[in-house]
């Protein structure tokens, strides 16, 4: 009796979520320090508008929405909608603090035309 043995086929799966990059956190986290509160969460969003049609939002929120897509980032929420998810998979935030950049920044794998702000998406 053989057996033959079947390669196993490895399916790569889409990232669900958003990642938070370690400086990204470390800054929500002193943010959110400043703030004096500890029920706030970073939440990202995905909103119609700016010049290519989708603009995304970063702010801090105490709410809880059905539907919401919450991942842990060494103790830093990160809340994303449940119409904006989609949009966002896969996609990552970092904090640059660089003369010729200051602030959050995402990199979208899902954004297909970008503006030159770097705000908005289509």
């Amino acid at each position: 009796m053989t057996t033959s043995a079947q390669p196993e086929s490895i399916k790569a799966e889409a990232p669900t979520t958003i990642a938070l990059t370690d400086i990204a956190a470390q800054k929500v986290k002193a943010l959110i320090e400043q703030e004096g509160r500890d029920d706030l969460r970073l939440r990202v969003a995905v909103q119609p508008g700016g010049c290519s049609g989708m603009r995304y939002q970063l702010f801090f929120d105490e709410r809880s929405l059905d539907g919401d897509v919450v991942t842990d980032f060494d103790g830093v929420e990160v809340v994303v909608d449940r119409m904006s998810a989609p949009y966002l998979a896969g996609a990552s935030i970092d904090f640059a603090d660089r003369i010729d950049a200051q602030g959050f920044t995402i990199d979208n794998p899902n954004a297909q035309n970008s503006c030159a702000c770097g705000d908005s998406f289509h």
